[in-house]
């Protein structure tokens, strides 16, 4: 009976708590604070666009509410205006299939490329794209790529015909006019320097995604960990826990560490002890070195 009227009245409070908190800093960015001092109120909105992805991401995934409309409703505003939260929560679902996590095709998600099709790229594609699996360069450039590539490839499903897609990328636009209409009439921030922290704010979460998966021959072990617990796993609502989070994707934000202290030992020998300290440890690592090549080292035509 519990489980039955969640929906209803039942609210996961941290996670409720911190949209709201999340739109407060916000609203003080794009004003106030923008008024009081511009950089204060670009770094306000930058962190505030980020945390909101990162909500987005719990949302997707069941919470705070049981009632998916309700909890899509809190999110719905599109704060980085680029990705629309349909197509955003549509490919990650798709992406949470183990199996398929790396592969150039069928993960949503793969910064990886066919060898086939990287073979016959222009040498200034390579160039950018090893740049882009750098730290740096996943910084500078990730943002603009992953817009750019994940609008084209959703253009063409688009003009195929697929209407779930067209609806996610309608339903975005009224989400952006929402956006549009507070800078133009409550905002005291550029528009210019809004459209700056909406691609720092991505620029950000590249930093999670930079190697939450490694091409692996088992699936279980392309997922990582990161035993980070400073501002950025808070930013991102502990999902540097990857494999925690892979493993049990209905567990809220706030609960993971507990999950991962009881069974670390369970975790570390599911992914073969893909780990990593902190992010200041990538930082040191990748922020001018490759991690990976860009061709799938392992992909196998079939």
């Amino acid at each position: 009976m519990k489980n039955q009227s969640r929906g209803y009245k039942f609210v996961e409070w941290p996670t409720f708590s911190l949209i709201i908190l999340c739109y407060a800093l916000w609203a003080l960015g794009t004003t106030a604070l923008s008024g009081l001092w511009l950089p204060l109120g670009f770094v306000a909105t930058t962190l505030s666009i980020t945390l909101h992805s990162s909500l987005q991401h719990e949302v997707l995934h069941g919470h705070p509410f049981a009632n998916r409309h309700l909890s899509e409703a809190l999110v719905f505003p599109a704060l980085g205006l680029c990705i629309p939260y349909q197509r955003f929560r549509d490919t990650h679902l798709a992406h949470h299939q183990d199996s398929i996590l790396t592969d150039p095709y069928d993960d949503p998600e793969s910064n990886f490329q066919d060898p086939e099709i990287w073979a016959v790229l222009p040498r200034w594609k390579k160039m950018v794209l090893t740049f882009n699996n750098t730290l740096a360069g996943r910084l500078l450039l990730g943002p603009a790529i992953s817009i750019i590539s994940f609008s084209v490839t959703d253009w063409h499903k688009i003009k195929a015909g697929d209407r779930t897609v067209l609806i996610g990328w309608l339903w975005h636009i009224p989400g952006v006019a929402m956006i549009i209409i507070w800078l133009t009439t409550l905002g005291q921030m550029p528009a210019w320097l809004y459209l700056l922290a909406a691609y720092c704010g991505l620029a950000i979460l590249k930093i999670r995604t930079f190697l939450e998966h490694q091409a692996h021959e088992r699936a279980r072990a392309r997922t990582v960990i990161i035993e980070d617990r400073g501002p950025l796993a808070f930013l991102f609502l502990n999902n540097n826990l990857h494999v925690v989070h892979h493993m049990h994707p209905a567990v809220p934000w706030y609960r993971l560490w507990d999950y991962y202290r009881k069974n670390k030992d369970r975790y570390l020998a599911r992914n073969d002890g893909y780990v990593y300290r902190s992010y200041a440890e990538i930082f040191r690592k990748y922020f001018f070195r490759r991690k990976d090549p860009v061709p799938h080292p392992l992909w196998k035509k079939d």
